[in-house]
């Protein structure tokens, strides 16, 4: 939408935020339109089976905590049972090396135990259901030294004041030539654990986040690594996107040098949307984008439910859409082989950090994180990051609440 230009990203003309949407008048619109009764009763019996399972979910979670071993098998269950209602039948997951030929014997190297961290991109909390059933990992939430600036209290200065072109057409909402341009970095001072049904809750929002109250104290990833009996998933670009691209990482890591030692880091990337014309690891081609249909909702959610009940009940309404659609989501779970991570022995730092534009030498490891992950789901790296989410939704807010 034109509205939104100012939030479309300088360097590479990603749209990183908006919901991706199907294209109007297109054939599976009128399909989707003929079997809109029939997709309504699927969508409704499946969200009161997903409530059922969440309920019983939660329950488990209290009532078998002193039982860590039985509440994890059970609760694995659960959650596939939720993947297995929304159409993830299968979910694709491979493991990819550097070398040629080398997958079929690292099936069993993608184990992260207690005190290893997992860095992954963040599109939707449909992964998040994928990491709590595969890894029973601790989801932590970012912590931002101060909150972002509100766009529209930024006077723009006559210098990077932008002449606009006069015509009839004048309806387009006027926005501060300052939000034009990638906001400049907030540091992240520390992190705080929550549950998967909170970070669910969470997703599609930008910090401050609502469930870290003030009162929290910050903690440092190292100091929640080693207290935590369980892998500890980190997501550096702090918010979702709509999986278009890559957003710029926040400084995380900025004390820890390459290689990492004493603790395994594990890279992965999610993909909803397009397919690569190739799957080797090292080539960039470009990548075919399959918007979503009538029939085939985005699995992304880049934007809070801002509707239902002042979005106390976010994601429903996205659940609801994704139990209504008569065709199997795709969702492809790309692994880096560990004998390419950050954490291994023989990991070449000038070979990855010489990889990607902009090299943040006060945190290496974010740097080589976002490199990895660029390659291994075909991403292009933006320059905006989360605090460019936080002004988006305040100005998306402002225009549909």
């Amino acid at each position: 939408m034109e509205k939104y230009s100012a939030y479309r990203d300088p360097g590479t003309g990603i749209q990183p935020f908006l919901t991706p949407v199907p294209s109007p008048g297109s054939h599976s619109a009128v399909l989707s339109a003929a079997l809109l009764p029939l997709q309504y009763a699927v969508g409704l019996l499946r969200l009161i089976l997903i409530i059922l399972l969440a309920t019983v979910y939660a329950l488990v979670a209290a009532v078998f905590a002193v039982v860590p071993p039985l509440k994890r098998v059970i609760s694995s269950a659960l959650i596939r049972a939720v993947l297995f209602c929304l159409g993830f039948f299968w979910i694709s997951t491979e493991i990819v090396s550097k070398k040629r030929g080398r997958s079929q014997k690292l099936k069993d190297s993608w184990n992260p135990g207690a005190g290893d961290l997992i860095v992954t991109n963040w599109a939707s909390w449909v992964e998040l259901l994928w990491l709590a059933y595969r890894f029973n990992p601790v989801f932590v939430l970012p912590i931002p030294e101060s909150p972002v600036q509100k766009a529209f209290s930024i006077t723009p200065s006559p210098i990077s004041s932008t002449p606009r072109r006069r015509s009839g057409r004048s309806s387009m909402p006027e926005v501060p030539s300052s939000s034009r341009n990638p906001s400049s970095q907030i540091e992240i001072i520390g992190f705080t654990p929550v549950s998967l049904l909170t970070i669910i809750r969470e997703t599609g929002r930008a910090p401050p986040y609502v469930s870290v109250t003030k009162a929290t104290k910050p903690r440092s990833l190292d100091e929640i690594r080693k207290t935590s009996d369980r892998p500890v998933v980190v997501f550096p670009e702090c918010t979702t996107s709509n999986g278009r691209g890559l957003l710029r990482f926040a400084t995380l890591f900025q004390q820890q040098s390459l290689p990492v030692k004493g603790w395994n880091l594990f890279v992965m990337c999610v993909r909803y949307v397009g397919r690569p014309s190739s799957f080797d690891y090292g080539l960039r081609e470009t990548i075919r984008y399959d918007p979503p249909t009538g029939l085939s909702p985005t699995v992304t959610h880049s934007i809070p439910s801002l509707s239902s009940f002042k979005g106390k009940l976010n994601p429903l309404p996205h659940i609801f859409t994704l139990a209504s659609s008569l065709t199997t989501p795709a969702l492809t779970i790309r692994l880096l082989a560990q004998a390419d991570s950050p954490s291994s022995p023989t990991f070449m730092v000038n070979e990855i950090l010489n990889v990607g534009p902009g090299v943040t030498a006060r945190d290496e490891l974010a740097e080589a994180s976002a490199v990895l992950i660029s390659q291994l789901g075909k991403f292009k790296r933006m320059t905006m990051g989360w605090e460019d989410k936080v002004r988006f939704l305040e100005f998306y807010g402002s225009k549909h609440t």
